[in-house]
């Protein structure tokens, strides 16, 4: 073989070299795009199905009064519950990501929190009674503790519904959200800020 033929032939292969490695950092770019990258975190997401990142025990204290017969009745319940704050991921579409690639930051917005339980503590619950007469010779004590049933566990939710563990929970769904894009975005060496939002914030 002449000089002029090996050499042809290095610059043949150096080029093939050179072209296969273009291709190959041309395609690990494209499969780290960034939409792609968002698209799978979207799509693992959905999946989870349900995501609850938050929890909280709450205890409600309520008395109900029965008057019959010229006597009373009154009993009070004691009856703690827990309140699972729950995200439906299953809810979240496409749609609801925006990706800015000037900026390279992603806003997603979340469905409305929803509230699971309360989930009692039926061994916690304490029980205080008066006026024995009309509970012993009458069904008052079925109707106070069905009435005190039905007034805790409103109370429960009532207290769950405040602004202060909305606030913590809606905060801490937001967290969990944005490390759930942003993790797989910096795995893909992609530095992008994600905020995570609440319809009407």
């Amino acid at each position: 073989m002449s000089k002029g033929v090996f050499r042809f032939a290095i610059v043949a292969v150096l080029a093939l070299a050179l072209f296969l490695g273009w291709r190959a950092w041309d395609g690990w770019q494209r499969s780290y795009d960034p939409e792609t990258v968002v698209a799978a975190s979207l799509q693992g997401l959905q999946e989870q199905n349900v995501l609850v990142p938050f929890t909280a025990r709450y205890v409600a204290v309520v008395t109900s009064t029965q008057t019959r017969l010229g006597l009373e009745a009154k009993k009070t319940l004691i009856m703690p519950g827990t309140v699972r704050y729950e995200l439906d991921l299953a809810k979240l579409r496409q749609s609801d990501l925006d990706w800015d690639t000037a900026t390279g930051s992603l806003t997603v917005t979340l469905p409305p929190l929803r509230l699971a339980g309360p989930e009692i503590d039926i061994d916690a619950i304490s029980e205080f009674r008066d006026g024995a007469i009309l509970l012993t010779l009458t069904d008052a004590e079925k109707t106070l503790d069905a009435a005190n049933r039905k007034a805790a566990q409103e109370e429960l939710i009532k207290q769950a519904k405040g602004t202060t563990p909305m606030r913590l929970a809606r905060s801490a769904a937001r967290t969990a959200v944005e490390q759930s894009f942003a993790m797989p975005l910096k795995a893909a060496g992609i530095d992008a800020k994600v905020t995570a939002r609440f319809t009407g914030e």
